[in-house]
């Protein structure tokens, strides 16, 4: 077996409070924050003269981790429109399972979040993806029964 688990998902933004509080929000408990420069992140990353913030956030149950970067230098780059539509080439989303999924959408909404579709019922679950700030798609998944 060559992996051992999925550590982090990296998003790269522009305003990092804003980003920590989106998540934070969603349920997800901030581990730490810091600058990250030096050789050895352009030596990993294959970017020159690096300063960078980072922030990792965890989910409650200790399992999955998102970090988020907000580049000084070199300044970050887009990829493409920032409100890309789902079947846009490349990471789209990412999935949590949670409790009162009209009161997360609520509380998200508080952060400038936006329904991308509309809420839907799924046999097992009800389902909407959310767009935060910097663009950011969230999928949320309520359990049914």
């Amino acid at each position: 077996m060559t992996i051992r688990r999925m550590d982090n998902v990296l998003i790269v933004v522009d305003d990092l409070d804003a980003a920590i509080a989106f998540f934070v929000e969603l349920g997800m408990e901030l581990e730490g924050r810091s600058p990250v420069e030096g050789r050895w992140v352009e030596r990993v990353i294959g970017l020159d003269d690096v300063r960078q913030e980072v922030a990792m956030l965890r989910t409650p149950d200790g399992h999955g981790r998102i970090e988020l970067a907000m580049f000084h230098t070199p300044k970050a780059v887009s990829a493409g429109p920032r409100n890309a539509p789902a079947n846009t080439l490349g990471i789209r989303r990412v999935m949590f399972a949670v409790e009162d999924i009209e009161g997360v959408v609520a509380r998200l909404g508080t952060h400038g979040a936006e329904l991308v579709g509309e809420l839907a019922d799924e046999d097992n679950y009800r389902l909407c993806y959310v767009r935060g700030p910097e663009g950011i798609v969230v999928g949320l998944a309520e359990p049914r029964g």
